[in-house]
């Protein structure tokens, strides 16, 4: 979006001193919440478990699940659902809402873990 009004002085001083803030927020490391770019982090489905079996994420996280074993698995939640992963496929989610979120293969139930969204 293009601001089309006049550049007044006091607006020019206004843009300059956010900029400036902002350089200083880059060099000291600060990096805000609200801006911090979202990660991808990776569960591997081997050996019939998920690993890492717990996963702490944050709200625009996207997580993968990447299935190595010979058979097909299933991340299954009431509020997301990956169907079944066929061998060496994988599945993305986006975390959208914080809570915690207990998982489970519906092929087999023993395989169980929890992604947990801050």
């Amino acid at each position: 979006m293009v601001d089309h009004r006049p550049r007044t002085r006091k607006r020019y001083a206004g843009e300059l001193l956010l900029a400036g803030l902002w350089a200083v927020v880059a060099m000291w490391g600060f990096v805000p919440e609200a801006v911090a770019a979202p990660h991808t982090h990776t569960v591997t489905i081997e050996g019939m478990r998920f690993l890492p079996e717990t996963l702490t994420v944050r709200h625009g996280d996207r997580i993968v699940w990447v299935n190595k074993d010979l058979v097909p698995h299933t991340v299954t939640h009431k509020s997301f659902d990956s169907h079944n992963i066929a061998p060496n496929a994988s599945w993305t989610h986006v975390a959208r809402k914080p809570g915690q979120y207990p998982y489970v293969c519906t092929l087999h139930p023993t395989m169980k873990g929890t992604l947990i969204v801050q």
